[in-house]
């Protein structure tokens, strides 16, 4: 079997000879950002949003990389693989100093990786379970930042609890999953909590709310609070390899009706159909 090919700093090699100093700053401070972009049917999927988040994201931590999106395309695409539905995972640290000191180096070529995989298939026809759990983590969320401990910690909580997903509850209201953005129907409106420093501006949400607007879905950006969300008829789980998970148990209670919503088969289908045309 074929070795996986890799990119790493302008080259593309083999997985197993793709090193990095143990100097780089992305190793020793997690001083790096990130970024997951899936591709179906050989075609990455809303590049350009991924590209702008994670611009947006270089620019949060005061770090430049020059490359345009035709660039990104020419690096990312001999990268994916056989199969329907992957995903690049794409990694920028600011790079290897000379030694170690928190203070940005004055002079420090970034460091740019990435590789491909495939993406697992997940069973959504029948629901998850989820948890809700204190929101403990650093207040720039909205930063893709390599620094994911927080977040580690939290979903492994709900792994260990049975669950797939932490939704995160900070000072009674929820922001986001562990690894996810959440979406609530209440009283028959799509709600999900606005953009803020404490959540990661998913793509997938920003494909869903532009959906329902498209099709005429009541849709609103609000705060959600956690007696809000245990009411709710349905709650679901967004990200770029789940894409749209509907959550059937919450803290061990039914949500709604215990089965999956109505509202959620009817963007279900919306995603699906999107993904064949932007693909």
């Amino acid at each position: 079997m074929t070795e996986k090919k890799v990119y790493l700093n302008g080259e593309y090699l083999p997985l197993s000879e793709a090193k990095i100093s143990v100097l780089d700053r992305g190793f020793l401070f997690g001083d790096g950002v990130y970024e997951v972009i899936p591709a179906y049917s050989g075609r990455l999927f809303c590049l350009e949003a991924h590209l702008q988040r994670l611009s947006n994201s270089l620019n949060a931590i005061r770090l430049s990389v020059p490359f345009d999106t035709a660039q990104w395309l020419d690096i990312l695409q001999p990268l994916l693989i056989e199969g329907d539905a992957q995903y690049i995972y794409l990694q920028i640290t600011r790079g290897v100093a000379g030694k170690r000191d928190h203070a940005f180096p004055e002079q420090c070529e970034a460091t740019v990786f990435a590789m491909c995989s495939a993406i697992a298939p997940f069973e959504h026809q029948q629901g998850v379970k989820a948890i809700t759990l204190d929101d403990v983590r650093w207040q720039l969320c909205n930063i893709k930042a390599t620094t994911l401990l927080g977040n580690i910690l939290l979903r492994q909580q709900a792994i260990d609890s049975g669950c797939v997903e932490a939704i995160l509850i900070k000072d009674g209201y929820a922001t986001e999953g562990a690894a996810s953005n959440v979406f609530a129907v209440i009283d028959n409106v799509l709600v999900t909590p606005p953009l803020s420093n404490e959540i990661l501006p998913g793509i997938t949400r920003d494909v869903i709310i532009d959906l329902a607007q498209t099709n005429g879905l009541s849709l609103r950006e609000q705060a959600i609070s956690l007696e809000t969300l245990q009411s709710a008829s349905e709650i679901w789980l967004t990200s770029s390899t789940r894409e749209i998970l509907p959550v059937i148990t919450l803290d061990n209670k039914p949500v709604g009706n215990g089965q999956v919503g109505e509202v959620w088969q009817t963007m279900q289908q919306f995603f699906q159909d999107y993904k064949r045309v932007v693909s």
